[in-house]
């Protein structure tokens, strides 16, 4: 299992109950097998874009640190791409 740190951002009008279930099932992807989440950061919350990303000028940031398999990085990485509520995401993988 590798460490990884995922940023991911939302859109802004996603509401708060929403959000945090889109942020479970993303951290349900991550935990299958034997992978753990150790830390779900919302610090960021929500702040201005440094461009415009599909008509929106504010998102809202969240942070998640994890160890897990490349597997489930390629499953989040995929259904992360065709969810609409969500305007970009970045993971890197942490040493």
């Amino acid at each position: 299992m590798n460490k990884y740190e995922i940023m991911m951002i939302f859109k802004p009008d996603l509401e708060d109950e929403a959000r945090a279930s889109l942020v479970e099932n993303f951290k349900g992807i991550l935990t299958n097998g034997e992978g753990v989440v150790d830390n779900v950061s919302e610090e960021m919350g929500l702040r201005e874009l440094a461009y415009e990303i599909k008509d929106y000028t504010k998102g809202f940031y969240v942070v998640i640190d994890t160890h897990t398999t490349p597997a489930n990085i390629a499953e989040f990485e995929r259904l992360s791409r065709i969810n609409a509520n969500v305007l970009r995401h970045l993971t890197l993988r942490r040493d």
